[in-house]
């Protein structure tokens, strides 16, 4: 199994959506914020689950939710989530 580091600017991302959303409900920002963590879980088992960008070569996606996406790469030692996007956030 591939430990999973989590990216400064996957970080600085995941850290900008919690807030936004918690100005409005924290609530609501503390699950979001767990959602997209936890969504990223199951590649430690399973690297190549999802699809392969068609943005990036050599990264893939997860629709964590229909608003956002975890964007990581396999890597051979570890598994490092690169960003977390708005899913209509132009990227690169």
């Amino acid at each position: 199994m591939l430990p999973i580091i989590w990216k400064n600017s996957a970080r600085s991302d995941l850290a900008k959506i919690v807030r936004y959303i918690a100005m409005t409900n924290p609530q609501a920002a503390r699950r979001m914020r767990q959602r997209l963590q936890e969504a990223i879980l199951p590649v430690v088992e399973h690297p190549y689950l999802y699809r392969q960008s068609e943005r990036v070569p050599g990264t893939r996606e997860i629709v964590a939710h229909p608003n956002y996406i975890v964007v990581y790469q396999v890597k051979a030692d570890s598994i490092d989530v690169l960003r977390v996007l708005h899913s209509r956030q132009q990227y690169p």
